[in-house]
């Protein structure tokens, strides 16, 4: 079945079953970092690059990946590494800017750290709820996106949902939402992970280009926020180490919350480790 970054009407996707894949791509940023900022503290938020200048590099590219896997892409935690890094997604817009404060809540009990790949539009709809995620150092926020859009310079879709159509668009859909979260947190983010975490190769170097890097996943915890409970304790009870796993955070009606709070204790008792996609355990 296909599995997929996102979730919601039209940002949901149909359920997949967890997916193995390949290691990360050279290139990977080194797990340290440089230290966190309070939101609201300034930051620079000047690109590295401009949208013509990415329009005048890229705009007669011709792809040849499409999916999960363009070079550079960050799929799995590097080789030897046994931990997990648990990331979840909070897509915004129509069916997708809930708040799983259940899901929020069971991590910071058990002091599990997490990625959040969070939307524009999400952070429009929870502007509270944002800052006080930004805030906890058990989290690092990571970019996904402006209007949550596959990411292509061919206008290629997937599941349903449009992709950008060129490389302005690749720029406009990482960069909008770049600048909000560096604003907003005082950092920029390291990660993007693109609607229903699609891209195709020429757009993988253009977030490259913008100080970022693309982030997959190898193991589909909540099939796009569609899993029961049952099913997402076992695919993510059964995540071997050095795996990326990708859950949702917008949807508490669904069943994710409940799956992890049955899986996630028996996890660290059995001695998992749980990291930042940085690298970072807390």
């Amino acid at each position: 079945m296909p599995a997929a970054g996102c979730s919601g009407h039209p940002d949901r996707v149909p359920s997949g079953a967890g997916l193995t894949g390949s290691g990360p791509a050279p290139g990977a940023r080194p797990a340290s970092g440089p230290a966190r900022q309070q939101p609201g503290q300034p930051a620079a938020t000047r690109l590295p690059v401009t949208r013509a200048e990415i329009v005048a590099r890229y705009g007669h590219r011709t792809p040849h990946t499409w999916g999960f896997d363009a070079p550079g892409v960050l799929r799995a935690l590097p080789p030897g590494r046994r931990e997990i890094a648990l990331t979840f997604d909070a897509c915004g817009g129509h069916g997708g800017s809930g708040y799983d404060r259940a899901l929020v809540d069971l991590l910071r009990r058990h002091e599990i750290p997490a990625t959040l790949f969070i939307n524009s539009r999400w952070i429009d709809a929870n502007p509270s709820v944002f800052r006080r995620l930004a805030a906890d150092p058990l989290f690092e926020i990571g970019n996904h996106g402006t209007r949550h859009r596959p990411l292509s310079v061919s206008g290629r879709s997937a599941y349903g949902i449009p992709g950008t159509r060129d490389a302005g668009e690749v720029f406009d859909e990482v960069a909008g939402n770049h600048l909000k979260l560096t604003r907003l947190t005082g950092l920029p983010p390291r990660f993007f992970r693109p609607g229903t975490a699609y891209c195709d190769d020429v757009a993988s170097r253009i977030v490259a280009d913008l100080g970022e890097r693309v982030a997959a996943f190898s193991v589909n915890g909540d099939g796009g926020a569609t899993f029961s409970p049952a099913q997402v304790r076992a695919t993510v009870g059964a995540a071997p180490h050095g795996a990326v796993v990708i859950c949702h955070m917008n949807h508490p009606e669904g069943g994710t919350a409940e799956g992890l709070a049955a899986v996630l204790p028996r996890m660290l008792a059995a001695g998992h480790r749980f990291v930042r996609l940085s690298g970072r355990p807390r």
